[in-house]
């Protein structure tokens, strides 16, 4: 199956899903997924797992299986046929079927790793279920592989809503404030404050110093990646430097909406004067 005609189909399936035809969508859906399956499989002879670059979510996502013959060999399937499986999942998750729901958005997972939205939809139905582990699990894996401030959010919100439970309201103030400063618009973080509001686990009750060492008791970080910015800001400039500005621009904003704009110019400025430093060394 071609990429278009994947994509073309994949837009078919989720028009009968804003129309309400739940099950005609999961039929198409399911049928999409095993002919996508099969392509892959029949193009990809070995069944080794799936290689990422360091930064996918850079590259469009893009996956490769190790090919007999040329390891290298690119098959642009990942997002797509993560795209696939989200869809699947919802169209599931409409007919009420929580289970193969959850298993479409493990597969989605599978085929993009770097896909957080799957990952933070997978803990919301854990949740549901009782499965609180998994919940939390998924939750903590969006800090390593988020590249969108209101990812980082999402996993905050579910750590308060966790820390509130289990009599820690202090740790959950500090998990709300954390996402707040963040600076996203997020429905289920702006409905997560607002409940929060006069409470015992009001972000107001903690300062910023506080946030930091509640969270880093707890294990988690206090805010956005700002690694991850780093190295799309590194990858922006390369890009400029090769003449693809839409590229760059792309990048640069992806890092300006992880960390807020005046933390990714002071990371811009810092990695301009390095440059300049190894320049300097160099001559």
């Amino acid at each position: 199956m071609e990429r278009t005609e994947l994509t073309e189909e994949l837009e078919r399936a989720e028009g009968l899903l804003l129309q309400g035809e739940g099950e005609l969508a999961e039929r198409l859906l399911a049928r999409l997924a095993d002919d996508a399956e099969a392509y892959v499989d029949a193009n990809c002879p070995t069944t080794d797992e799936l290689q990422w670059f360091a930064f996918p979510s850079l590259f469009e996502r893009l996956a490769y299986r190790r090919v007999e013959g040329d390891p290298r060999e690119l098959r642009d399937v990942g997002e797509p046929l993560s795209r696939l499986y989200a869809d699947l999942a919802l169209a599931r998750v409409h007919l009420e079927d929580y289970e193969a729901a959850a298993a479409a958005l493990r597969s989605a997972i599978r085929w993009n790793p770097m896909d957080c939205a799957a990952r933070l939809n997978l803990a919301d139905l854990c949740r549901a279920t009782g499965d609180i582990q998994e919940h939390l699990a998924l939750s903590f894996s969006v800090f390593e592989r988020a590249s969108e401030a209101a990812h980082l959010a999402r996993a905050f919100v579910n750590f308060a809503g966790w820390f509130q439970a289990t009599e820690k309201p202090r740790v959950a103030a500090a998990a709300l404030r954390a996402a707040r400063n963040l600076d996203v618009r997020d429905g289920v973080l702006a409905a997560a404050l607002e409940q929060a509001a006069g409470t015992d686990h009001d972000p107001d009750l903690v300062t910023d110093s506080e946030t930091t060492e509640l969270l880093a008791a707890e294990g988690l970080p206090d805010g956005a990646n700002a690694e991850i910015a780093v190295c799309l800001l590194m990858c922006a400039a390369d890009a400029a430097a090769a003449g693809s500005r839409d590229v760059a621009a792309t990048l640069t904003l992806r890092a300006r909406d992880l960390v807020g704009e005046p933390a990714a110019k002071a990371l811009l400025e810092l990695i301009h004067e390095t440059d300049e430093e190894g320049a300097h060394g160099e001559e």
